[in-house]
């Protein structure tokens, strides 16, 4: 029987076993260790932080999440279908080891991230709200 989300442990081992398939992924796998060469070790506690922070308000994120991402697509050109592959990972993940309101709220957050980081790459806001002007006069 699958459990919610409760604590950094669970966040740990779901957040593991998300970048094992992601490493292993022929999209994102060399987007991560060819261009990115990302180091998993040291990656995966700034994941874990992240993650604790969003979920269970922890406070342990205090980076940018956006510097690391514009730095990358300076590299590599993130496409839609890198984000959505990076989404269908992550959905999976949670829900083969999670069920509950923390598990349904992961999901709902990494689909809100990966819109705001795809708006910001493509130089636009964040936010996916959009201020209408009025037609000029």
């Amino acid at each position: 029987m699958r459990t919610d989300i409760a604590d950094r442990a669970d966040i740990t081992a779901l957040v593991t076993d998300f970048y094992t398939r992601v490493y292993a992924d022929e999209l994102l796998g060399p987007i991560f260790v060819d261009v990115a060469r990302l180091d998993l070790t040291a990656h995966l506690p700034i994941m874990c932080d992240f993650w604790e922070s969003v979920l269970l308000r922890a406070g342990t994120y205090r980076r940018n999440a956006l510097t690391p991402h514009v730095a990358l697509s300076r590299r590599a050109t993130l496409e839609r279908r890198h984000f959505d592959r990076w989404l269908r990972l992550w959905h999976d993940t949670v829900d083969e080891r999670h069920a509950g309101p923390l598990a349904e709220q992961a999901k709902r957050q990494a689909v809100r991230i990966a819109a705001s980081l795809r708006r910001r790459l493509a130089g636009g806001t964040g936010s996916e709200h959009v201020t209408i002007s009025p037609r000029p006069a």
